[in-house]
């Protein structure tokens, strides 16, 4: 009985060890989570100093599976890629998360495109900057609707 003990345990151990989630990533998949379900909008978008945030107001956004990141209005539909980031692999904090976002056309969209930091996030919204070299920050947020 002692020998059997002696093998189950660390076979226990390691297989609990296998199949806990990765402390390391935590707040990465919270934010993936919490960004995967349901329908977002655009209610900010600064760029470059101007206001931009009328140009999307009608598109509703899905982060979907595989990355795919769908704009839809009306019958118009402009699919992208999506993926969140972590610039630190040994840390998982906000701070250290990119929201990356692309987009090949049309030009509207391509302003979109960054490897955006994710300030603040929640389950309604999510809050993301862009710090310009030549200055005059970029911010973007998205509300689930």
């Amino acid at each position: 009985m002692q020998k059997l003990k002696a093998m189950f345990c660390p076979m226990f151990f390691l297989l609990l060890v296998a199949c806990s989630d990765d402390p390391n990533n935590k707040v990465e998949n919270e934010v993936i989570d919490a960004v995967s379900n349901g329908t977002w909008r655009i209610t900010y978008f600064y760029d470059s100093d101007v206001d931009k945030t009328s140009t999307y107001q009608e598109y509703i956004f899905t982060f979907g599976s595989g990355n795919l990141l769908t704009a839809k209005k009306t019958s118009t539909i402009q699919s992208g890629l999506w993926n969140i980031s972590d610039t630190n692999d040994n840390v998982d904090t906000l701070d250290d998360l990119r929201f990356n976002i692309t987009y090949n056309t049309p030009v509207e969209f391509e302003l979109l495109m960054n490897d955006w930091k994710i300030t603040e996030y929640s389950l309604t919204k999510i809050k993301l900057t862009d710090v310009n070299d030549t200055g005059g920050d970029d911010y973007l947020t998205f509300e689930k609707n």
